[in-house]
């Protein structure tokens, strides 16, 4: 759909593709592109679930630093907020979105993993956040997804030092949730989201909404949060659906309404 970045749909899944090579580095046209693939992915009902992928060869060494050289403060306190903003989109996605990675991901790249509900990562590959030794940090979205996925200690560890992350370390500490061979990546991404397809639409929705709107409120708001989300689902045919199939000790004919 893009000149950098395309979706393809299979079976419900929507895979977003990025397509830079030789390092799918995100300068301002795939930043574009991908907030244009995941608005694109939310509106189309036949995507029940998204693959974030790379190819075969490396997910997305980091942002363009040639595009950003040149660039001032006024330039970047610009910049900056569309670059997060489409990360953001990503993450925004309200269906269950898995990234799967190869070779590396790192900086933007690791961002933009980081945005996804899962990471499926290749046995060979490393992630990491290197924008200490270029004297900044990260500015779509690491400080804040890193340290809320792995921990305050750990993300600072990975931040300041800059250092790459193996894909054993990364599945240790909850930066990865699957390793397998890098030939099995995207099948590994496929089967962990297959299960959705078929499943009650809105009620992923409305998990997926709740846990992450949950994460930026205190506990009050949160379960306020999702008692709201809960009675809501009471107006979908799915939900009517799922505990008529209860009762009834059959399997549930879903829907996505």
């Amino acid at each position: 759909m893009g000149e950098f970045v395309r979706v393809e749909i299979n079976d419900g899944i929507g895979t977003i593709r990025l397509e830079r090579p030789p390092m799918n580095a995100l300068n301002s046209v795939v930043q574009e592109e991908l907030r244009a693939a995941a608005q694109a992915t939310t509106a189309d009902p036949g995507v029940k679930a998204v693959i974030v992928y790379g190819g075969e060869k490396v997910f997305a060494a980091g942002a363009d630093i040639k595009e950003m050289a040149g660039m001032s403060y006024a330039d970047m306190a610009d910049r900056a907020v569309e670059l997060s903003g489409a990360l953001g989109a990503i993450a925004r996605i309200p269906k269950p979105v898995v990234a799967a990675i190869t070779g590396y991901a790192l900086g933007g790249g690791c961002e933009l993993a980081l945005a996804c509900d899962w990471r499926v990562v290749a046995d060979d590959a490393k992630l990491g956040q290197p924008e200490i030794k270029l004297g900044v940090i990260p500015g779509a979205g690491g400080t804040q997804r890193l340290a809320r996925l792995v921990g305050p200690a750990r993300a600072k560890d990975i931040i300041l030092s800059g250092r790459m992350v193996d894909a054993q370390e990364a599945l240790r500490i909850g930066l990865a949730d699957r390793v397998v061979p890098a030939d099995r990546v995207y099948a590994e991404a496929v089967a962990l989201v297959t299960p959705y397809v078929d499943g009650p639409t809105q009620a992923v929705r409305a998990a997926k909404l709740a846990i992450d709107g949950g994460l930026e409120m205190d506990l009050a708001s949160g379960l306020a949060w999702e008692s709201q989300l809960f009675a809501a689902l009471f107006a979908t045919d799915d939900r009517r659906e799922g505990m008529a199939a209860f009762v009834a000790k059959r399997k549930p004919d879903f829907t996505g309404r």
